[in-house]
């Protein structure tokens, strides 16, 4: 059986400026190599259309706060260095992974893991699998650096790496954190978003 440290992960949170489709005002990256989180480094992004008084709630990033942001075409060299990893890891990835498919037409997105999906898998007994919830119960935010906060794109990935790793510690391999069957190999890896 593999180890699933034996892969570098990407994990990712996007922060939208709640349109449909969802345009990207800020964007965390937290490695995790050698099954170490690392730290995590996040970019705000002037987005193409307004952020919307909703999405301004939630995630508290103002139109403001990103006028003099660069664009995404300013810093997509930075990014696609920060995701060239064999996995991308995401919480509800299939929201982020396609944010930034539409960001990076020609991008070709790594084997993903969604901790949403995990830990429904794995942790079956929770009340609530939002991330907040989650880290809440876990206790995933302790020592987090003074000032993140829930859904920000640096706490959210770093609290979602930290979920990962608890969840892949749970599963004890890469097999299992796949979902394959005993003796299941990496050609027989299910999409999982």
């Amino acid at each position: 059986m593999a180890d699933w440290t034996e892969l570098p992960y990407a994990v990712v949170d996007v922060e939208g400026n709640g349109h449909q489709p969802p345009d990207l005002v800020e964007l965390a990256v937290v490695p995790i190599v050698g099954g170490v989180v690392g730290a995590p480094v996040s970019w705000l992004v002037r987005p193409d259309q307004a952020i919307t008084p909703m999405a301004q709630r939630v995630h508290g990033i103002s139109n403001k706060a990103v006028a003099d942001a660069p664009v995404f075409a300013d810093i997509k060299d930075d990014v696609l260095k920060a995701l060239d990893v064999s996995a991308f890891v995401a919480h509800n990835a299939h929201v982020d992974a396609n944010v930034l498919r539409r960001k990076m037409p020609g991008w070709t997105c790594p084997e993903v893991f969604d901790t949403l999906k995990l830990a429904r898998r794995l942790l079956p007994g929770q009340q609530s699998f939002r991330l907040v919830s989650l880290a809440e119960a876990l206790q995933l935010a302790e020592g987090l650096p003074p000032g993140m906060r829930p859904h920000r794109a640096d706490y959210d990935a770093l609290v979602a790496a930290r979920l990962f790793v608890h969840l892949a510690t749970v599963a004890g391999s890469l097999e299992e954190l796949r979902g394959l069957p005993p003796g299941g190999g990496p050609d027989e890896a299910p999409t999982l978003f």
